[in-house]
């Protein structure tokens, strides 16, 4: 379940440790340092990555955005997160989480990474905020996915008040309780099938005639007693009862326009996920829908030095778990190449190409 805690983000207020990296414009390369690790992106991938490499002493940079946490900043109670016996609030979590990897000298800027450069030979990669441009020996990606949305009125703002985009985080607290499955591919059906258990029954909303899900997932869903697939219908709107919590949607047919009121008490979104990859689209691969692609069981990209994990990586499983474990192996992954690439120590004195082409083009122009 959603909800906003903007008082706990507060203890961290953007452009808190903006020093380290205000002092470092754009081409000024003769004065950066090269770090040994740059974390792009936080939440438990991204954190994890920084408390294992800072252990290794590799004294992570990351940049975890402002909107720092992840998804898990948005949600109230986590109770499948080992540990956690009574469970715990997602952004007390993701504090503790951050809190720990500090402890052992992590440094964090709490800003948005705007581009990168990721070279192909082993060289330093170049990580842009804004103006400021970083130079590290690896990268670790750790952007994460967000869930897609419907984009209709009450959505957002039902979002921790009984609508939810994990099934597999939330279905427990709809015991007994009517709810809705929005979507009509696997996920929607798998999402449906697990709700069902807990939930008093489930309605499938799906836009079109026909379901998308393979014949073994529509089978199943089919076959579970307290499940009812409805198409073609489109969800027109949310509405929150006299607690401020989710109690309505409003369906329209696709057929006739008619429209159609259900008292529900959840709603999940099953639509798919958009991996936030854009800054290194093209640089690294990824599959057709935006996942960062990894070599085998590792965290390996197609770049030399450059590592992903979490949700930009996962199109299955998408738990905060597996996300602290893939962050963790991203760590490894880093420390192994750090360790297996050395910096050479007569590197500096080797000419820099591009300087060398740059002088020589000014004393021919002048």
């Amino acid at each position: 379940m959603s909800e906003n805690r903007s008082d706990l983000p507060a203890k961290h207020p953007a452009g808190a440790h903006e020093d380290l990296h205000a002092k470092h414009p754009a081409g000024a390369h003769e004065d950066l340092t090269v770090e040994k690790v740059i974390i792009i992106g936080s939440g438990p991938a991204g954190y994890t990555a920084a408390l294992y490499t800072s252990r290794a002493d590799l004294e992570p940079l990351v940049f975890e955005g402002f909107q720092w946490g992840g998804l898990l900043q948005q949600t109230t109670d986590v109770e499948n997160y080992p540990g956690y016996r009574d469970g715990v609030m997602g952004p007390e979590m993701m504090q503790e989480l951050r809190d720990q990897a500090e402890r052992f000298g992590t440094r964090f800027v709490t800003d948005d990474v705007t581009r990168v450069e990721l070279s192909q030979d082993g060289s330093p990669h170049k990580v842009y905020v804004g103006d400021s441009e970083h130079l590290t020996r690896s990268v670790i990606l750790a952007m994460g996915a967000e869930p897609k949305k419907l984009g209709v009125p009450g959505e957002d703002e039902l979002a921790a008040r009984g609508v939810s985009y994990c099934a597999t985080c939330d279905a427990a607290f709809f015991r007994d309780k009517p709810t809705i499955v929005v979507g009509g591919g696997d996920t929607a059906m798998e999402d449906a099938t697990f709700l069902a258990k807990f939930a008093k029954d489930v309605k499938v909303v799906h836009r079109r005639p026909e379901f998308r899900a393979s014949a073994i997932m529509l089978e199943r869903a089919r076959a579970t007693e307290n499940i009812e697939l409805l198409a073609p219908f489109t969800i027109d709107r949310f509405e929150k009862g006299d607690n401020g919590a989710l109690a309505r949607v409003v369906l329209t047919d696709t057929g006739d326009g008619e429209d159609r009121t259900i008292d529900i008490d959840g709603a999940f979104i099953a639509i798919g996920h958009r991996p936030n990859s854009e800054i290194v689209e093209g640089q690294v691969d990824t599959d057709e829908d935006g996942y960062v692609l990894v070599e085998g069981r590792s965290t390996r990209t197609n770049r030399v030095g450059v590592f992903a994990a979490g949700d930009l990586v996962d199109r299955t499983y998408r738990q905060a778990v597996t996300a602290a474990g893939s962050g963790c192996a991203a760590a490894l992954d880093a420390e192994a190449y750090l360790r297996d690439k050395p910096v050479d120590a007569e590197a500096h004195w080797e000419p820099d190409l591009e300087k060398l082409e740059a002088a020589a083009e000014r004393a021919a122009s002048s």
